[in-house]
């Protein structure tokens, strides 16, 4: 089964900036190389920052699409990025899930991914 890895960082969590505790480029590299040598990455991409997106929303199917510069969610939590792999078990997803850089001072949420 296939699930993905969403990286989540908090932006008021000093833990998720540039600090001694935040894993550095070369801990992603490295896991990212234990996936592949597992033979389960099935790809993956790191997002720029919150601050960079547009959001577009609609209130109903007939009304015209409002587009807004920025992030504007409820919380502060945000997508830092995203990671597919392929595994047997629930299990086994949350173990490579464990050994993410990205759950160290931030959140890895791991959800299946729907065949359709």
């Amino acid at each position: 089964m296939k699930y993905v890895l969403l990286l989540m960082g908090n932006l008021s969590d000093d833990r998720c900036g540039e600090t001694e505790d935040a894993p550095g480029v070369e801990e992603f590299i490295a896991f990212d190389a234990a996936l592949e040598e597992a033979g389960v990455l099935r790809g993956g991409f790191a997002l720029t920052d919150p601050e960079e997106g547009t959001s577009v929303t609609r209130a109903s199917r007939d009304a015209e699409a409002v587009v807004t510069a920025g992030p504007y969610a409820e919380s502060r939590e945000f997508v830092g990025g995203t990671i597919v792999i392929e595994v047997d078990t629930l299990d086994a997803a949350l173990g490579w899930a464990a050994r993410c850089p990205g759950a160290i001072g931030g959140r890895v949420e791991v959800r299946p991914l729907l065949d359709i």
